[in-house]
């Protein structure tokens, strides 16, 4: 059975707009996590890890900690990495990834 954190490890191989998983990124001693892209999306998002703030992956990758950060009323970073492991859990359960 494969794990929930080989799952991951195996979706960070690709670049980063192939991903389907969440990931950590660090600059300027900043941590966020980056929201793979939706299909209607034009750019990914990059969430705070602990505060409800989200910029554009494009700003990130720019600038780092010096992005242009915007409030969001329900999400963060460590959210989204809590959801992802949940659906994989689960996927997991089902025997969708034996």
């Amino acid at each position: 059975m494969t794990g929930i954190d080989a799952i991951f490890a195996a979706d960070r191989q690709h670049p980063p707009h192939e991903r389907s998983l969440p990931w950590k990124e660090t600059r300027d001693g900043l941590t966020v996590v980056v929201e793979p892209k939706p299909h209607w999306a034009s750019d990914m998002r990059a969430f705070r890890t602990e505060s409800r703030e989200y910029c554009a992956y494009a700003d990130w990758t720019a600038n780092g900690s010096r992005a242009r950060f915007f409030g969001h009323v329900d999400t963060c970073g460590e959210d989204l990495i809590c959801k992802a492991r949940i659906l994989l859990a689960g996927e997991i359960a089902v025997g969708l990834w034996n």
